[in-house]
């Protein structure tokens, strides 16, 4: 009537493999939370894909305002600033898209063609504080208003830092597809 003595052979079987495989499994989600989780495994702090694909293995210089100022980024602002990215907008905006809007992406050309245009540190910093529409007439409530508390201002500037880069050079940033990458 009760099957349990027998399957106690079977079990002891398999309780060996099965704290094998679990031991497996628990080594290789730490090893993976630790390389991906952890921006230590990047070279010298510095992410992967900043250094390959928006090609910051140097400080790399960015237009800070309209009147032709720039200002250098180095690789580990880019970092933070992609980190921020990912924190904070790629829900919405991911790999430069627009989701809300997918008329209007995170290109180069139309963040020079919003009004005012965004293409600089300074007009992406303001429109983050105080987002508004594509052409500029109203308040946007697609896009969230990051006040000082949420995010400072060098923190903003560290984001605005990886848009304009990543709209810059990155391959298929803000495009329909990745075929479309010449930025």
């Amino acid at each position: 009537m009760n099957n349990y003595p027998q399957l106690l052979p079977t079990l002891a079987k398999i309780i060996p493999w099965l704290q094998v495989g679990i031991t497996a499994l628990v080594v290789s989600c730490l090893a993976w939370s630790f390389a991906w989780g952890n921006p230590a495994w990047a070279v010298n702090g510095i992410d992967g894909y900043v250094s390959q694909y928006l090609k910051a293995t140097q400080p790399v210089s960015l237009p800070l305002d309209a009147t032709g100022a720039t200002r250098e980024f180095t690789p580990a602002e880019l970092t933070q600033g992609k980190r921020l990215f990912e924190e904070n907008c790629k829900n919405c905006h991911v790999g430069g898209a627009t989701l809300p809007n997918p008329l209007v992406s995170l290109s180069l050309k139309d963040l020079q063609g919003a009004a005012p245009p965004r293409d600089s540190i300074a007009s992406l910093v303001a429109f983050q504080r105080l987002p508004m529409t594509y052409d500029g007439s109203e308040e946007s409530y697609w896009c969230r208003e990051v006040p000082e508390n949420w995010l400072t201002t060098e923190q903003l500037e560290e984001l605005a830092a990886f848009i304009l880069r990543a709209a810059s050079v990155a391959p298929g940033w803000g495009t329909e597809t990745f075929a479309d990458s010449a930025p």
